[in-house]
């Protein structure tokens, strides 16, 4: 669902360009808003979120597809946590839709979709483990890499169940907003895929803006 934002850029209290494949890391206080936007289009942003009291509360992929019926993310959509807890709320979104079944990329998913050459091309989830280790205060680790959500990206449901990779449905200036309903850990891969259509084969870089009210 389409649904425009009332927020200016400049009235944010932080703004901040995240270089394709890199990681943005960052606690969301209740009630603050978020914005991911897709500053060139046809990128996706791989997010993970966690109860910032503790983080073996995260986001829930079942749980949240469970709740809304719809196994796509949008306007409306409210994000849950893996005890029932909302985490946060889609309150704007000039994308439409946006996927949390395709998972991240990997170097062994890599290899496995593509060629045994390309497991030592960066991947979401490299550049999640980095984020944990360089900033340890956040207390994440490996175990804690779970459900993800790939704001941008465009995974259609096939009629058969199955799930195929498709060109993104992101423009330039395409944005999707989030209020945390608690304090949150976000944590994004900004995808340095190149070997699938998901960032039309040439990552780009987003910009992360987030209001206090």
């Amino acid at each position: 669902m389409i649904k425009e934002s009332h927020r200016q850029p400049e009235q944010a209290s932080l703004r901040e360009v995240v270089a394709a494949g890199d990681y943005f890391i960052h606690t969301v206080k209740k009630g603050q808003t978020v914005r991911l936007l897709d500053l060139e289009g046809n990128q996706a942003a791989d997010t993970l979120f966690y109860s910032a009291e503790d983080s073996a509360e995260r986001y829930s992929a079942m749980d949240t597809i469970r709740e809304q019926g719809n196994v796509y993310l949008t306007a409306g959509t409210m994000l849950m946590s893996n005890r029932m807890n909302p985490l946060l709320e889609i309150v704007a979104d000039t994308c439409g839709r946006h996927d949390t079944l395709g998972g991240a990329c990997a170097t062994e998913s890599n290899t496995v979709r593509y060629d045994l050459e390309k497991r030592c091309m960066h991947a979401c989830r490299d550049s999640w483990m980095l984020a944990v280790n360089q900033h340890p205060e956040f207390q994440l680790g490996k175990r804690d890499i779970t459900h993800n959500i790939n704001f941008f990206m465009n995974v259609p449901v096939t009629a058969d169940g199955g799930l195929t990779f498709e060109d993104g449905i992101s423009a330039p200036g395409k944005y999707v907003e989030l209020t945390a309903c608690m304090d949150v850990v976000m944590l994004i891969s900004n995808c340095p895929q190149l070997n699938n259509p998901c960032n039309g084969y040439n990552p780009t870089p987003i910009e992360v803006l987030i209001w206090n009210h």
